[in-house]
């Protein structure tokens, strides 16, 4: 835990788990986690074909999956990965063309800061799982 996380006093809010001074919270890291496991693939079947940034998306998920990872890097990781998820967002997904603009620009910040965290196999390994998507 950073100087900067507090610990949750009580229910985790979506709030509390997008608020980036709280992703190193261990009760938020899980309940991230936990919304993460539910809502990623789901969500990038549904969407992968339409968001140019999926390939990235999908790298930040094997990333934060990977036990080589740091803790730190995951907790963040996954935080972005949960504002992915999360049917409700700065900008609905719904609105064709601007609908991901939010997440687009949470996981460019989180690659730009983070990007060393994410190696070669995790893009491989995206990219598989992205043809296997296609072929669905």
């Amino acid at each position: 835990m950073t100087a900067k996380a507090k610990p949750a006093p009580g229910p985790i809010t979506p709030e509390d788990a997008l608020d980036p001074s709280r992703a190193l919270v261990p009760s938020v890291q899980r309940v991230n986690e936990m919304r993460v496991q539910k809502g990623f693939w789901p969500k990038m079947r549904r969407t992968a074909t339409r968001i140019p940034f999926a390939k990235q998306v999908v790298s930040v998920y094997y990333s934060a999956r990977d036990p080589e990872t740091p803790m730190a890097a995951k907790g963040i990781m996954l935080g972005a990965l949960a504002y992915f998820v999360l049917p409700i967002d700065a900008i609905p997904d719904i609105f064709a063309g601007i609908g991901f603009t939010d997440d687009a620009a949470v996981i460019t910040a989180l690659i730009a800061t983070l990007g060393a965290n994410i190696k070669h196999r995790h893009k491989d390994q995206a990219e598989a799982a992205l043809e296997r998507l296609r072929q669905d």
